[in-house]
């Protein structure tokens, strides 16, 4: 039987069992594995719950999910791993977007004290997305209009703070910050006093990951439009996943093996 240790220097980690979902960080895979911690195994990264393979805002709000799904419903969460390896950009701005979307899909149904800080963390997101410049490849004006028309107290709440405390509209965000919103946007979902939380946190990842397969498509669009845009015309948009890489194949044909 091969040691942990020898298995380490091969280029894909293969432990001798399948690591199990689980809340929280893992040493080993033999320790279980949060949703993060097995997408890096499923991408042959090092094991950790940060993989480069995929965006941070994206993965912060996996572990997030991971983390508060019930131990009955975690399992569900599985099938999803697979889909966020490669989702990757430099694009600061799908942070911003992964935020104000998160937020807005929590508002509605969130607590009364959770609606004000979600309030404030989107509108503060939205307009440093608009001052990002260029026009966003996602919409998220209109769900989070939606979300605020629901909880109209919250967004006067969150405005009359705003203009109080004008630095926290126009400073920079960072991207620790964006993730703040993400993280209170997921526990807003879970805690909210509607039925199934498991469920609703499901088709949260489930939507935030389809978005991030947009945009990195979108990304990937333009960047090929650029290059070809000197010998032939652009080929038009089609919304739809990235192109699979071989790492992120690899990744769902051993996956599928397995569950």
């Amino acid at each position: 039987m091969k040691t942990l240790k020898s298995r380490r220097s091969t280029a894909t980690l293969q432990p001798d069992i399948m690591p199990v979902l689980s809340a929280g960080r893992h040493r080993s895979p033999r320790s279980g594995a949060c949703f993060m911690e097995f997408a890096s195994f499923l991408a042959g990264e090092r094991w950790s719950d940060h993989p480069s393979c995929t965006h941070a805002g994206l993965a912060h709000m996996a572990r997030a999910v991971n983390d508060l799904t019930s131990n009955e419903g975690r399992s569900a969460l599985a099938p999803l791993i697979p889909s966020v390896i490669g989702l990757t950009t430099d694009d600061p701005r799908l942070d911003l977007i992964i935020a104000v979307t998160a937020a807005s899909a929590a508002i509605p149904i969130a607590s009364i004290d959770r609606q004000h800080a979600l309030a404030v963390g989107a509108l503060v997101c939205q307009d440093a997305l608009e001052r990002a410049g260029g026009s966003a490849p996602i919409d998220v004006d209109g769900p989070l209009r939606e979300a605020l028309d629901a909880a109209p107290e919250a967004e006067a709440w969150a405005r009359r703070f705003l203009d109080r405390n004008v630095r926290w509209r126009r400073a920079e965000i960072s991207a620790r910050q964006t993730h703040v919103t993400i993280a209170m946007s997921v526990d807003g979902v879970r805690s909210a006093c509607a039925p199934f939380p498991d469920e609703r946190l499901y088709a949260l990842l489930e939507s935030t990951i389809a978005l991030s397969a947009e945009f990195v498509a979108r990304e990937q669009e333009q960047a090929g439009t650029a290059e070809a845009a000197a010998s032939s015309p652009a080929a038009p948009f089609t919304a739809s996943a990235p192109p699979v890489s071989e790492p992120t194949a690899r990744a769902q044909g051993d996956f599928s093996r397995h569950v």
